[in-house]
Order: C-alpha cells, then sequence, then structure tokens
C-alpha cells in the first residue's frame, strides 16, 4: 500500500499531493503534521452524516439523528473504516509510536481518517469531500433500518432508572491493561438503588462502560 493507492481507495485523485502527505503524517513524526486537517474533517465528517441522516430519515426527531451521528462518527467506527482502508501502512509516524505500535492505536487511525478528508475538502471542496464520505459510509447507512433508532446500552440504563425516578449510575475504571496500541480497558457501573454493581471490558473506556451497562440492564430486568 502506496499513499497513492490510498487515494485510488479513497476515490479521489488529489491536485496537490502534499495534502495526502500532510493528512498521513502524525505530530511524532515532524512539525508538519495532520492535526489541523483533523480538526477540519471532524467538522466536515459532521456535516455530511447529519445531511445524510436528515435525508434519509425525515420523520426522526433531533435526539435520534444526534444519537445516530454520535454512533456513526464515533472513535470505534472511524477506527473500523481506517482499518478496512488499511491506512495504518501508510501513515508517518515517530520513532517512539512506530515501537510501540501506533500505526494499530485506534485513536490516531480515527483521527488520520479525518485528516484526509479535511485534506480532500482542501484539495476538491465540499462535494468532493461529501462524495468520500459517501462511499466509506455506504455500508454502515444500508444498515440502518429506517425509522429505528438504536440507543446505546448507557442511554437506556440512564432512561430505565430515570423512568422509575432512580438515581443515575457512575462508571469508575477498574484498569487498563496491556500496550500502547491493544490496550484492554475495565470498568465498573454502580447504582444506588436498587443496590447493583457490574463490569465490563473493552479496548476502549467508552466500549467498556458500554458493556458494564448493559450487564447492568441484564440484571436489572431479569
Amino acid at each position: 500500500m502506496t499513499p497513492s493507492q490510498l487515494a485510488v481507495t479513497l476515490g479521489h485523485t488529489f491536485a496537490r499531493p502534499d495534502l495526502l502527505q500532510t493528512a498521513l503524517t502524525h505530530r511524532s513524526h515532524s512539525a508538519s503534521h495532520n492535526e489541523r486537517l483533523e480538526f477540519l474533517g471532524d467538522s466536515v465528517l459532521n456535516c455530511v452524516i447529519a445531511n445524510s441522516l436528515y435525508i434519509r430519515e425525515p420523520d426522526l426527531p433531533e435526539g435520534d439523528l444526534s444519537r445516530l451521528r454520535a454512533n456513526l462518527v464515533c472513535q470505534e467506527t472511524l477506527h473500523q473504516l481506517a482499518l478496512s482502508l488499511k491506512i495504518g501502512e501508510v501513515l508517518l509516524l515517530g520513532e517512539g509510536e512506530l515501537r510501540s505500535g501506533g500505526h494499530q492505536r485506534p485513536s490516531i487511525l480515527a483521527d488520520t481518517l479525518e485528516a484526509l478528508i479535511g485534506a480532500i475538502f482542501l484539495d476538491a471542496g465540499f462535494d468532493a469531500a461529501a462524495a468520500t464520505v459517501g462511499r466509506l459510509y455506504a455500508p454502515l447507512f444500508e444498515q440502518l433500518k429506517p425509522g429505528v433508532v438504536t440507543k446505546d446500552p448507557k442511554t437506556r440504563l440512564q432512561e430505565w432508572l430515570q423512568g422509575r425516578k432512580k438515581p443515575l449510575p457512575r462508571y469508575q475504571l477498574l484498569e487498563a491493561t496491556g500496550a500502547a496500541h491493544d490496550q484492554r480497558f475495565s470498568v465498573i457501573c454502580e447504582i444506588d438503588n436498587p443496590p447493583l454493581r457490574t463490569t465490563g471490558a473493552g479496548t476502549s473506556r467508552r466500549t467498556a462502560e458500554q458493556a458494564a451497562a448493559d450487564n447492568a440492564l441484564k440484571a436489572l430486568k431479569a
């Protein structure tokens, strides 16, 4: 995989190859890195996804649209898309990040994908960036069921407790193990009324919290 091959996979020919190079450069590698492009790409991505959901789901209220968008632009989703594009193979990292497996780290890969979207926006404008996002997200949009919003476990647990006028849950990090590029998180979910304590694990603190909330919901409904 080369940067030019990645561009082909993205479906965009860069008039300014320097933008592609910058998008693939982590701050640990050089002073000219992708953080500003990441900032730009994040905004473009959110706008494109919001517009797509607005068109696809004309009957959904704002809250449901926001939840759908959050799931589509979260780190986990971006990480999986970046893996499918093999971005890690062409990512420029400093020696320290290379040794610690930075080319596999979810946060770095997710940020780089946003930087690529920002680079395409600067290279060819909003429509080109939107077209790229549309191609990347087409399989994910196909999985959405019209008019149906799947709420994440933390949201469902909060609503279950609020509906019964119970105190909200608390989440506490229990431990984080493994190398920097392959960490595993364990989280505790505590509820005072009814007294309940569950644990969850995942490759990020967020996914661990969701797992703990899911286990709490199952226990409450048992």
